[in-house]
C-alpha cells in the first residue's frame, strides 16, 4: 500500500499517533513491513500486507479511523492511497 500526503502541520500528537498506528499495523494486523519518509511538505509511506482482507480490517479499525479523521482535520492538506501488487522484485546482495 502506498500512502502519499501533503503535510499541513505535524505536531507531537502526530508523532505519537504515527508510532501507535505503526505498532498496531505490525502487531495486530499482519503488516509485513512499514516505512515512512517526510521531505519538506511531502510524506510517503509504504506498507506491505499479506492480503487485501488485512488491509480492509486495518482501514476499519476504530483507532485507525480516529487517526484518519485527525489526519484530514489537522495534519494533512491532502492525501492519496494506492493499493498495489508487486509482480516482480529483485535486488543485489550486500
Amino acid at each position: 500500500m502506498i500512502f502519499r500526503a501533503t503535510v499541513r502541520t505535524l505536531d507531537a500528537e502526530y508523532a505519537r499517533a504515527a508510532a501507535r498506528m505503526r505498532e498496531l499495523a505490525l502487531a495486530e494486523f499482519g503488516c509485513l513491513g512499514f516505512h515512512a519518509v517526510t521531505e519538506g511538505i511531502e510524506e510517503i509511506a509504504l506498507s506491505y500486507w499479506p492480503d487485501p482482507s488485512a488491509i480492509r480490517a486495518w482501514k476499519a479499525h476504530p483507532e485507525h479511523l480516529l487517526a484518519q479523521q485527525a489526519g484530514r482535520e489537522r495534519w494533512y492538506a491532502s492525501y492519496s492511497v494506492e493499493v498495489a501488487e508487486i509482480t516482480r522484485a529483485y535486488g543485489f546482495p550486500a
